[in-house]
């Protein structure tokens, strides 16, 4: 992962964290699908983003997205040097195979 690309995902995290620190999970996610986008490639990355998806689906209670993220956690070690669906959020609304358009403001992070 290039530092440009490291950076981006580094900071979606970290204001994904603040919102999971102050409740406020709606947000917290959609800043977690943009890490899962930058990160869908990188096996640490990429699993830690779905750690922090489970992370929320506990915290809400949601089984839909604890069961969904305890399969993408394996499948995030097993098969994100392999293949990957590129521009997927990653979460459990949607398929895990499904191809999703990149936003923009990601794409060029994203060329290389």
């Amino acid at each position: 992962m290039n530092q440009k690309l490291k950076g981006a995902f580094n900071d979606e995290m970290n204001i994904a964290k603040k919102y999971y620190a102050t409740k406020q999970f709606t947000l917290c996610f959609k800043h977690l699908e943009r890490a899962h986008i930058l990160a869908q490639k990188y096996v640490i990355p990429h699993t830690l983003s779905h750690w922090w998806m489970l992370k929320v689906g506990l915290t809400t209670a949601d089984k839909k997205e604890i069961a969904g993220q305890c399969t993408r956690i394996v499948a995030s070690i097993l098969f994100s040097r392999l293949w990957v669906p590129v521009g997927n959020t990653g979460g459990s609304n949607v398929s895990a195979l499904k191809k999703m358009p990149i936003p923009d403001d990601l794409k060029t992070l994203l060329k290389d």
